[in-house]
């Protein structure tokens, strides 16, 4: 494992628990997403695991062993908070970070062509970051973050508030990185990047891990095959419905993996139940994170 955390607790005071015993290990080379609502811990965990704060109970251990100065040199951080020096130019800031880990001049320019080159800001080099729009400065966050080669790399939110096309070169970019070998823990409450983006999920809410898994895994997990939208002639016929078929709110169900939409339909017409059929859709993430915690990943 890339990063194993065991019981990890962290409290602001006896109130304010912003990790509950959370353990997470992280498969090399994979995309790992974290996801959850603001105020969730997300970032409290990711701080935890770099080492940028305290924390009160639990173990973290980064490639086999706790935090180091080598360790760190292999370790690449793209905060939520744009991470640069403003009055500085795009290059400048890039080889300002790239100086933190490489010495040799030679190398460090190579390293700082090859950022600027993959986030695309060719034509940027020479103007001040606060010049630049809101897309391109999100290219310099990772630009900063990613200079030094790391191969393990942790982003933070990094398409909060910025166009599509951004966001979209952003994600083509973080699975790039991947295929060239990185592991990535990916930060986000946009439920529909994770599902195009990541390889597992960790989804998070109020201080612990709900479910950790794939897609696939988590939706066995939770026994849930697919969301069926079915409206009823009479809607008192929901009280009359298998005890499988889960109601999570009008006109929708659960279907389990142990009982199939033959069935279903066969009970329904043997104890005449008149519906209308409307979908039968796979569930996304967003529906998963919903049936969880009660509540939508967006609810502030």
């Amino acid at each position: 494992m890339v990063v194993e955390v065991k019981n990890l607790t962290k409290k602001y005071n006896e109130k304010s628990i912003a990790l509950d015993n959370v353990s997470l290990d992280i498969k090399e080379g994979e995309i790992l997403g974290i996801l959850g609502p603001n105020g969730s811990g997300k970032t409290t965990l990711i701080n935890s695991i770099l080492g940028l704060i305290k924390y009160q109970k639990g173990d973290i251990k980064l490639f086999g062993k706790s935090l180091d100065n080598k360790t760190k040199s292999k370790i690449g951080i793209v905060p939520q908070e744009l991470a640069f020096f403003d009055t500085l130019s795009t290059e400048e800031n890039i080889d300002f970070f790239c100086s933190l880990y490489i010495k040799d001049n030679k190398l460090k320019k190579q390293y700082v062509k090859e950022a600027i080159d993959f986030v695309s800001l060719n034509g940027h080099e020479k103007k001040t970051a606060k010049s630049l729009s809101g897309g391109l400065q999100r290219r310099l966050n990772i630009a900063c973050g990613i200079v030094h080669k790391p191969t393990l790399i942790f982003l933070d939110e990094p398409t909060v508030a910025i166009d599509p096309q951004s966001r979209n070169f952003i994600l083509e970019g973080l699975k790039t990185l991947n295929k060239n070998g990185a592991t990535i823990v990916y930060t986000t409450h946009y439920m529909e990047e994770a599902e195009i983006l990541c390889d597992r999920i960790a989804i998070m809410d109020i201080a612990k891990f709900s479910m950790i898994g794939t897609k696939s895994e988590i939706m066995e997990k939770m026994n849930i095959k697919s969301i069926i939208h079915l409206s009823l002639e009479n809607p008192d016929d929901s009280s009359k419905l298998p005890e499988k078929i889960r109601n999570i709110k009008e006109n929708e169900y659960i279907l389990p993996f142990d009982y199939s939409l033959d069935e279903l339909l066969s009970y329904l017409k043997d104890n005449n139940i008149k519906y209308n059929m409307e979908q039968v859709l796979t569930p996304t993430l967003n529906d998963l994170f919903l049936i969880l915690t009660g509540r939508k990943l967006r609810d502030e």
